[in-house]
């Protein structure tokens, strides 16, 4: 797990690019597919709409083990969450979450007998962030490429949990 000031820098990288591709297993093979935060902070966990219907909510009633990963190429963030899926339709937690966007994804509101919530408690991730602009990066690979024993340093990398 990390600490509260590891899970807000965490949230400070992932809250502006809102939407995270979401891997699961279905059958033997990874499935990704982008899914839309809701929350307005991360204490560890995340939240995502869902219909109950959908084959996410089957991957993961079969195997809770999921990977999240967010990127944002203009700013050098890369961030890979893991941890395990669980369904939610805890009324209270609609209620919290619920916002616009989310209501143009279920017309019938949030008594929609097919609306869920998938948790995500995040166990253990790593993430990246490039310290300089993409000529400085073009640059560390441009001098790595020439001293053959040099890697580039391309900024901040760190692993959590696990």
């Amino acid at each position: 797990m990390s600490s509260p000031e590891h899970k807000q820098k965490i949230w400070k990288m992932i809250k502006d690019i809102k939407v995270g591709m979401l891997v699961t297993l279905d059958g033997e093979m990874p499935r990704a597919r982008p899914m839309h935060l809701v929350q307005d902070e991360y204490d560890g966990t995340l939240w995502f709409f869902t219909r109950r219907s959908a084959e996410k909510v089957s991957e993961t009633s079969r195997d809770h083990d999921v990977c999240l990963s967010f990127s944002d190429q203009e700013e050098g963030v890369y961030v890979s969450l893991s941890g395990k899926a669980n369904l939610t339709t805890d009324r209270e937690l609609v209620e919290k979450y619920w916002n616009p966007f989310v209501a143009a994804w279920f017309p019938d509101g949030k008594d929609d007998p097919d609306l869920a919530l998938l948790e995500i408690k995040v166990t253990m991730g790593e993430h990246w962030k490039a310290k300089e602009s993409k000529v400085f990066q073009l640059y560390e690979f441009a001098k790595a490429n020439v001293k053959k024993d040099a890697t580039p340093n391309l900024g901040e990398n760190e692993k959590f949990g696990g």
